[in-house]
Protein backbone atom coordinates (compact mmCIF):
# COMPACT_ATOMS: atom_id res chain seq x y z
CA UNK A 1 0.00 0.00 0.00
CA UNK A 2 1.38 3.19 -0.89
CA UNK A 3 1.98 5.84 1.83
CA UNK A 4 -0.54 8.17 0.96
CA UNK A 5 -3.17 5.46 1.58
CA UNK A 6 -2.22 4.41 4.89
CA UNK A 7 -5.21 4.52 7.91
CA UNK A 8 -4.75 3.50 11.23
CA UNK A 9 -7.36 3.49 13.58
CA UNK A 10 -6.72 4.95 16.95
CA UNK A 11 -5.85 1.90 19.41
CA UNK A 12 -3.32 0.80 16.39
CA UNK A 13 -1.81 4.20 16.61
CA UNK A 14 -1.28 4.41 20.62
CA UNK A 15 -0.20 0.96 20.83
CA UNK A 16 2.31 1.89 17.93
CA UNK A 17 3.39 4.81 18.98
CA UNK A 18 4.00 3.28 22.45
CA UNK A 19 5.85 0.60 21.08
CA UNK A 20 8.89 3.25 19.52
CA UNK A 21 8.91 4.91 22.91
CA UNK A 22 9.75 2.04 24.68
CA UNK A 23 12.50 0.75 22.07
CA UNK A 24 13.57 4.54 21.83
CA UNK A 25 14.09 4.92 25.05
CA UNK A 26 15.55 1.34 25.75
CA UNK A 27 18.65 2.93 23.42
CA UNK A 28 18.52 6.39 24.42
CA UNK A 29 20.52 6.80 28.03
CA UNK A 30 20.67 9.95 28.44
CA UNK A 31 16.93 11.10 29.29
CA UNK A 32 16.00 13.55 31.38
CA UNK A 33 12.87 15.72 31.72
CA UNK A 34 14.44 19.20 32.27
CA UNK A 35 17.14 19.40 30.15
CA UNK A 36 16.10 16.71 27.65
CA UNK A 37 17.18 18.14 23.85
CA UNK A 38 20.67 19.13 25.51
CA UNK A 39 21.29 15.13 25.20
CA UNK A 40 19.80 14.52 21.67
CA UNK A 41 22.06 13.69 18.75
CA UNK A 42 21.73 13.46 15.34
CA UNK A 43 21.73 9.64 15.85
CA UNK A 44 18.94 9.68 18.43
CA UNK A 45 16.75 11.78 16.02
CA UNK A 46 17.76 8.67 12.64
CA UNK A 47 17.08 5.94 15.19
CA UNK A 48 13.67 7.71 16.20
CA UNK A 49 12.66 8.27 12.64
CA UNK A 50 13.48 4.65 11.17
CA UNK A 51 11.20 3.33 13.87
CA UNK A 52 8.51 5.25 12.54
CA UNK A 53 9.71 3.80 8.85
CA UNK A 54 9.84 0.66 10.43
CA UNK A 55 6.16 0.14 12.41
CA UNK A 56 4.22 2.68 10.85
CA UNK A 57 5.01 3.04 6.99
CA UNK A 58 6.55 -0.75 6.20
CA UNK A 59 10.15 0.32 6.06
CA UNK A 60 9.51 2.65 2.99
CA UNK A 61 12.10 5.13 3.60
CA UNK A 62 14.51 1.97 4.39
CA UNK A 63 13.77 -0.04 1.47
CA UNK A 64 11.94 1.77 -1.26
CA UNK A 65 13.01 5.07 -1.51
CA UNK A 66 16.28 6.15 -3.18
CA UNK A 67 17.12 9.72 -1.42
CA UNK A 68 18.64 10.32 2.01
CA UNK A 69 18.02 11.89 5.42
CA UNK A 70 20.15 14.40 7.70
CA UNK A 71 18.75 15.23 11.22
CA UNK A 72 20.04 17.85 13.31
CA UNK A 73 18.96 19.83 16.49
CA UNK A 74 18.68 23.12 16.51
CA UNK A 75 19.02 26.16 19.49
CA UNK A 76 17.98 28.72 17.41
CA UNK A 77 14.17 27.64 16.24
CA UNK A 78 12.21 29.83 18.70
CA UNK A 79 9.07 29.51 16.16
CA UNK A 80 8.56 26.07 14.62
CA UNK A 81 9.18 23.28 16.66
CA UNK A 82 9.98 21.61 14.06
CA UNK A 83 11.12 21.94 9.93
CA UNK A 84 11.77 19.99 7.18
CA UNK A 85 14.43 20.82 4.47
CA UNK A 86 13.79 19.89 1.07
CA UNK A 87 15.26 20.95 -2.17
CA UNK A 88 13.93 23.47 -3.93
CA UNK A 89 14.12 21.58 -7.37
CA UNK A 90 13.07 18.27 -6.24
CA UNK A 91 10.62 18.14 -8.74
CA UNK A 92 13.83 17.52 -11.38
CA UNK A 93 15.80 15.46 -9.48
CA UNK A 94 15.98 11.66 -9.47
CA UNK A 95 15.16 10.04 -6.02
CA UNK A 96 18.39 9.43 -5.57
CA UNK A 97 19.73 12.85 -6.07
CA UNK A 98 17.44 14.18 -2.82
CA UNK A 99 18.57 14.74 0.56
CA UNK A 100 16.02 15.89 3.29
CA UNK A 101 16.85 17.26 6.64
CA UNK A 102 14.65 17.06 9.50
CA UNK A 103 15.76 19.48 12.02
CA UNK A 104 14.40 19.59 15.35
CA UNK A 105 13.72 22.67 17.95
CA UNK A 106 16.15 22.45 21.78
CA UNK A 107 14.26 25.49 22.25
CA UNK A 108 10.16 24.08 22.71
CA UNK A 109 11.76 20.66 24.18
CA UNK A 110 13.98 22.46 27.01
CA UNK A 111 11.46 24.75 28.01
CA UNK A 112 8.55 22.43 28.01
CA UNK A 113 8.06 22.25 31.86
CA UNK A 114 8.42 25.96 32.46
CA UNK A 115 5.04 26.77 32.31
CA UNK A 116 2.36 25.08 34.36
CA UNK A 117 -0.12 24.92 31.47
CA UNK A 118 -1.76 21.67 29.45
CA UNK A 119 0.56 21.33 25.96
CA UNK A 120 -0.89 19.75 23.06
CA UNK A 121 0.90 19.15 20.07
CA UNK A 122 -0.73 18.59 16.95
CA UNK A 123 -3.82 18.41 18.77
CA UNK A 124 -2.99 15.76 20.76
CA UNK A 125 -1.88 16.45 24.63
CA UNK A 126 0.88 15.68 25.99
CA UNK A 127 2.48 15.35 29.38
CA UNK A 128 6.12 14.90 28.60
CA UNK A 129 8.95 16.63 26.08
CA UNK A 130 9.36 12.70 25.32
CA UNK A 131 5.95 12.50 23.50
CA UNK A 132 6.41 16.13 22.27
CA UNK A 133 9.30 14.79 20.40
CA UNK A 134 7.21 12.13 19.30
CA UNK A 135 4.59 14.10 17.51
CA UNK A 136 6.67 16.86 15.90
CA UNK A 137 8.59 13.81 14.40
CA UNK A 138 5.30 12.37 13.31
CA UNK A 139 4.35 15.88 11.79
CA UNK A 140 7.50 16.06 10.11
CA UNK A 141 7.25 12.59 8.62
CA UNK A 142 4.17 13.71 7.01
CA UNK A 143 6.38 16.47 5.12
CA UNK A 144 8.23 14.36 3.86
CA UNK A 145 5.85 11.82 2.76
CA UNK A 146 3.83 14.87 0.83
CA UNK A 147 7.27 15.67 -0.80
CA UNK A 148 7.75 12.06 -1.71
CA UNK A 149 4.65 12.25 -3.88
CA UNK A 150 3.57 15.56 -4.65
CA UNK A 151 7.41 17.60 -4.58
CA UNK A 152 5.25 20.22 -2.43
CA UNK A 153 4.67 20.19 1.60
CA UNK A 154 2.07 22.81 3.45
CA UNK A 155 0.19 21.87 6.78
CA UNK A 156 -2.37 24.04 5.92
CA UNK A 157 -3.77 22.51 3.36
CA UNK A 158 -6.22 19.57 3.58
CA UNK A 159 -4.54 17.06 2.10
CA UNK A 160 -1.83 17.25 4.50
CA UNK A 161 -3.96 17.28 7.41
CA UNK A 162 -6.09 14.49 6.42
CA UNK A 163 -2.48 12.51 5.80
CA UNK A 164 -1.59 13.28 9.29
CA UNK A 165 -4.80 12.13 10.68
CA UNK A 166 -4.97 9.21 8.69
CA UNK A 167 -1.17 7.61 9.95
CA UNK A 168 -1.49 9.15 13.43
CA UNK A 169 -4.47 10.74 14.42
CA UNK A 170 -3.35 14.20 14.28
CA UNK A 171 -6.07 16.73 15.01
CA UNK A 172 -4.38 19.84 14.17
CA UNK A 173 -1.13 21.22 12.51
CA UNK A 174 0.35 23.11 15.50
CA UNK A 175 1.64 23.44 18.85
CA UNK A 176 0.64 24.96 22.33
CA UNK A 177 4.38 24.34 23.52
CA UNK A 178 5.60 27.32 25.92
CA UNK A 179 7.54 29.71 23.72
CA UNK A 180 10.20 32.08 25.30
CA UNK A 181 7.82 35.28 25.82
CA UNK A 182 5.13 33.44 27.52
CA UNK A 183 7.90 32.15 29.58
CA UNK A 184 8.99 35.89 29.98
CA UNK A 185 5.85 37.28 30.87
CA UNK A 186 4.59 34.87 33.69
CA UNK A 187 8.15 34.45 35.19
CA UNK A 188 9.37 37.77 34.84
CA UNK A 189 6.39 40.17 33.92
CA UNK A 190 8.21 40.77 30.35
CA UNK A 191 6.36 41.57 27.37
CA UNK A 192 6.83 43.08 23.46
CA UNK A 193 6.93 46.64 23.82
CA UNK A 194 7.77 47.19 27.68
CA UNK A 195 9.76 50.07 28.69
CA UNK A 196 12.86 48.47 30.00
CA UNK A 197 16.52 49.39 31.22
CA UNK A 198 19.45 47.59 31.62
CA UNK A 199 23.65 48.43 31.91
CA UNK A 200 25.77 48.08 28.66
CA UNK A 201 29.31 48.87 29.84
CA UNK A 202 28.43 49.97 33.17
CA UNK A 203 26.17 52.78 31.45
CA UNK A 204 22.75 52.35 32.12
CA UNK A 205 20.66 52.05 29.02
CA UNK A 206 16.64 52.56 28.36
CA UNK A 207 14.49 50.99 25.54
CA UNK A 208 12.04 49.23 24.30
CA UNK A 209 11.37 45.39 24.14
CA UNK A 210 11.02 44.51 20.36
CA UNK A 211 11.42 41.11 20.16
CA UNK A 212 11.77 37.98 22.58
CA UNK A 213 13.34 35.40 22.57
CA UNK A 214 15.77 33.44 24.36
CA UNK A 215 17.24 37.07 25.02
CA UNK A 216 15.26 40.23 24.39
CA UNK A 217 15.69 42.50 21.48
CA UNK A 218 15.73 46.07 23.25
CA UNK A 219 15.48 49.29 20.49
CA UNK A 220 17.13 52.10 22.20
CA UNK A 221 16.90 55.70 20.73
CA UNK A 222 20.03 56.78 19.88
CA UNK A 223 20.70 59.33 17.33
CA UNK A 224 23.44 57.23 15.23
CA UNK A 225 21.57 54.06 15.33
CA UNK A 226 21.18 52.00 12.14
CA UNK A 227 16.99 51.55 12.66
CA UNK A 228 14.24 54.21 11.96
CA UNK A 229 10.63 53.93 13.29
CA UNK A 230 8.35 55.82 11.01
CA UNK A 231 8.28 59.36 13.21
CA UNK A 232 11.88 59.09 12.11
CA UNK A 233 13.65 58.01 15.94
CA UNK A 234 16.45 56.49 15.32
CA UNK A 235 17.80 53.18 17.45
CA UNK A 236 20.07 50.94 18.10
CA UNK A 237 19.55 47.51 18.94
CA UNK A 238 20.66 45.24 21.64
CA UNK A 239 20.42 41.70 23.07
CA UNK A 240 19.83 41.21 26.41
CA UNK A 241 19.09 38.46 28.70
CA UNK A 242 16.25 38.14 30.21
CA UNK A 243 17.36 38.30 33.97
CA UNK A 244 19.31 41.85 32.85
CA UNK A 245 16.37 43.88 32.15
Amino acid sequence: MELINLKYDEINIKQSRATIETKWMDQFSNFSETSFADHLTKEDLSLLFYLYDNIFLNDFFKNTYKGSFNFSISNRMTKSAGITLCPKNIKSLHPQQVKFEIRISANFLNNYHHLNKEKYVCGLKTKNPLEALLLIMEHEICHVIEFVYFNQSSCRNNRFKNLAYNIFGHKSSYHALPTNGEIAKEKLGLKIGDSVAFYYKSKKLKGIIYKINKNATVMVKDTKGNYRDYKGNQYSKYYVPLDKL
